[in-house]
């Protein structure tokens, strides 16, 4: 058994988690290469197509920066500095100074980056319609809390395994 919860043993069996498990594994792969080949449609690489999507979407509702933007990503912060560079040496982002923190760079999605994600977004509406085209709307609301939540207590998984590969009890 690989699961001792008892709301995820099916007939004392944990085959119905690990089937969950492989379908876990299966849709993300599919995702990521659904996210490359937009990627690929527009040129760049997935890392900076996820980068650029999610730059675009938050800049709507604040002042973006590095942390902010890997934060919301759930990357590193020198992960971003180095595709949020990329970007830039493409002229698809622009790096301005914050004027309340010296510290600072605030990002912001070029008229060219914008350009970019205008030429894709006919193409990914179609793929995505067909890709999310099983939810209604009462299973997307319940697929964004459960992801939430799966994000989250994974979270929580990974610091147990980093701890108990360091010998904790």
């Amino acid at each position: 058994m690989t699961i001792s919860r008892p709301e995820l043993i099916v007939n004392g069996s944990d085959r119905r988690f690990r089937t969950l498990v492989d379908d876990i594994f299966a849709l993300a792969q599919r995702h990521e290469a659904v996210r490359d080949g937009h990627a690929a449609y527009i040129g760049l690489s997935g890392p900076e197509y996820s980068t650029l999507v999610a730059l675009r979407h938050l800049q709507d509702e604040a002042d973006i920066g590095v942390s902010r933007l890997a934060a919301h990503l759930r990357v590193s912060g020198s992960f971003v500095t180095t595709i949020v560079g990329k970007l830039v040496a493409r002229n698809l982002v622009d790096k301005l100074p914050d004027p309340s923190d010296a510290r600072r760079v605030i990002l912001r999605v070029n008229k060219d980056g914008h350009a970019l994600l205008a030429k894709l977004a006919p193409v990914q509406r179609r793929v995505n319609d067909i890709q999310f085209g099983c939810l209604t709307d009462a299973d997307f609301e319940r697929a964004l809390a459960l992801l939430e939540g799966l994000i989250g207590s994974s979270d929580q998984a990974l610091a147990l395994q980093r701890y108990l590969s360091l010998g904790g009890c």
